[in-house]
């Protein structure tokens, strides 16, 4: 009894949880729609009319005094809805083309529901603000949908221009992977993978590499994309009486398969092939379950040379693809020995304390002699 309960509590809240999701999803939707309607009515009362930007600071003031309830109306954010709708009034490339036929047609707001109302307002304000391209810009409105970025997520990608890097991967998923099964992987790896959060001095080894990307995870899953799920690092695997390690091994949840990665210094060589392969078979072979996909190996060096990784994966197994990384580089010793130090700063700071002390116990005594 007490089981059954806790199984239908579980459903039921579940069923609310759900229902919720979908009443923000729509509630946000609405909103937009209204941001771009509005922005529509002043918009089109300017150039009928020839009004200024005089009106919005009135418009701001009098939603304000008859509206208080209302929030979202400041100057600042009727000038948005006004450069939201300039933005998409006409635009072809965002919407789908039913949509867009019906948006040149009529006008009305309910065109923006293709893409646009699916994210949040603010996602919009910093798309239009930082992506001009619109092209670029639908791209990441797909992947606000589809992977449920934050906007500081978002931020990171645009600073990263994570659009150019996204299915740039030399790899042979065609030739070894059905067609859907391919178009995936190749949509989940990039080139190249930027670790900016990572400051490693030449020279450095590969380890150190490793351990300074698993130290900084989150991070790193971040920039490996949505679906990665870390399974280890030195990953041991035993064939015979012989040990091996795999630099880092992952589960990849859209793919429904294991991810082998192996990190490299420098540029990419002909024989990393041959490794990855071999240790591609023996995760097929030992943790790739029945409804699993077959293992998929990703190679991460410095210089992927395109014409010479393509060769190599000719005649190759396994689906395999390589892709250069970029790290944070350290400051030249020049630069270095230019800047202040810590010490410098600090110091610097107590004779600025010190200064503004004696100043007061100046004009303080100035003070008590007048």
């Amino acid at each position: 009894m007490v089981n059954q309960y806790a199984e239908m509590l579980n459903q039921i809240k579940a069923r609310i949880r759900q229902a919720q999701t979908r009443a923000m999803f729509s509630a946000n939707a609405e909103m937009i729609r209204m941001y771009w309607d509005i922005g529509r009515i002043i918009r089109e009362r300017q150039q009928q009319k020839g009004w200024g930007a005089g009106v919005i600071p009135r418009l701001s003031r009098d939603i304000s005094n008859e509206l208080p309830e209302v929030k979202g109306f400041s100057e600042r954010n009727i000038g948005r809805m006004i450069a939201f709708y300039r933005e998409y009034s006409d635009s072809t490339v965002i919407l789908p083309q039913p949509v867009a036929k019906l948006l040149s047609r009529t006008k009305e707001p309910q065109a923006v529901e293709g893409f646009v109302s699916k994210i949040p307002w603010g996602h919009n304000i910093l798309l239009m603000e930082k992506v001009k391209n619109i092209a670029d810009r639908f791209w990441y409105i797909r992947q606000v949908i589809d992977q449920g970025w934050s906007r500081d997520v978002l931020l990171i990608m645009i600073k990263n221009q994570a659009h150019k890097h996204q299915g740039k991967a030399v790899h042979n998923f065609k030739m070894k992977l059905p067609p859907v099964q391919s178009d995936l992987a190749e949509q989940a790896l990039k080139d190249p993978y930027v670790f900016d959060f990572l400051t490693l001095e030449e020279p450095f080894h590969e380890r150190e590499l490793e351990t300074s990307l698993i130290r900084h995870l989150q991070k790193f899953l971040l920039e490996l994309g949505q679906g990665f799920a870390f399974v280890g690092r030195q990953y041991h695997v035993e064939i015979g009486d012989e040990d091996y390690y795999i630099d880092l091994l992952f589960y990849h949840l859209k793919l429904r398969c294991f991810i082998v990665i192996e990190l490299k210094k420098g540029a990419f060589k002909p024989e990393y092939i041959g490794k990855i392969n071999f240790y591609c078979n023996i995760v097929d072979d030992q943790l790739k379950q029945k409804e699993d996909k077959q293992t998929i190996g990703l190679i991460l060096c410095q210089n992927r040379k395109s014409v010479l990784a393509e060769y190599s994966l000719r005649g190759v197994g396994k689906p395999i693809g390589v892709s250069e990384y970029e790290l944070t580089r350290t400051l030249p010793k020049k630069l270095k020995s230019s800047l202040p130090s810590v010490e410098d700063i600090e110091q610097e700071l107590n004779i600025n304390q010190e200064t503004k002390l004696k100043r007061k116990i100046k004009m303080a005594n100035k003070g008590k002699l007048k």
